[in-house]
């Protein structure tokens, strides 16, 4: 009941809410791309959702106009050229992902579900194996079970393994676990990134002093 019906519930009601309380963020944020950069507000690309369909997933651009034509292509990394500066912090922050609150409410995505893949990365749909199929079983989510288990460290391969574990596990108590996870996750993320710069600006500050010696 909770999968087919109340699932779907919850994820309206939070999509409504989150776009009605985030508004001013999402507007002062449209604005700062459009003033830093030519180009879209939206970035949108597609993806495979539920049972392999093919939907635009909608996130607020951090890098310049049509960055996937030059540069590393579908490849990045935080110190990549054609980051924006807005773009930066909305990565770090995770704020490029509110416009998916459309797609939840579209019924495309759900609040916590598998990442969905692009349609060809790291495989097209019929090259995925019958097991790792499993993930496309439910709607993908913005955030989910591989994500807050081993976020981006992982290989593809390694994660469908989560998402699998996630549809065979799928309940109201797991998700809102996942949920909760992904706030904990987010925050300690961006101490440990802030913990990072503060060890390199005291290593800097040591070696200073050895040269002026």
């Amino acid at each position: 009941m909770y999968r087919t019906v109340f699932k779907r519930f919850f994820d309206i009601c939070g999509a409504l809410v989150g776009l009605i309380l985030l508004s001013p963020i999402l507007l002062i944020v449209a604005v700062l791309i459009k003033i830093e950069s030519k180009g879209p507000v939206f970035f949108k690309q597609e993806r495979l959702g539920k049972s392999g369909k093919i939907f635009k997933i909608f996130k607020f651009r951090t890098m310049v106009d049509n960055a996937i034509a030059v540069g590393m292509g579908l490849r990045t990394d935080k110190n990549d050229p054609r980051i924006t500066k807005v773009g930066h912090i909305l990565r770090k922050t995770s704020l490029d992902e509110l416009p998916q609150l459309f797609n939840v409410l579209k019924g495309e995505m759900s609040f916590i579900g598998p990442r969905p893949p692009v349609p060809y990365h790291p495989y097209k749909y019929d090259d995925y194996d019958e097991t790792q199929k499993k993930r496309f079983l439910v709607k993908p989510g913005i955030s989910g079970y591989a994500q807050v288990k081993v976020r981006n460290n992982a290989t593809w391969d390694e994660r469908i393994v989560y998402d699998v574990e996630y549809v065979e596990r799928i309940g109201f108590w797991f998700d809102f676990y996942i949920f909760f996870a992904t706030i904990s996750v987010t925050i300690r993320q961006k101490n440990i990134s802030s913990s990072g710069r503060k060890k390199q600006e005291i290593i800097a500050q040591h070696e200073k002093k050895r040269e002026d010696q």
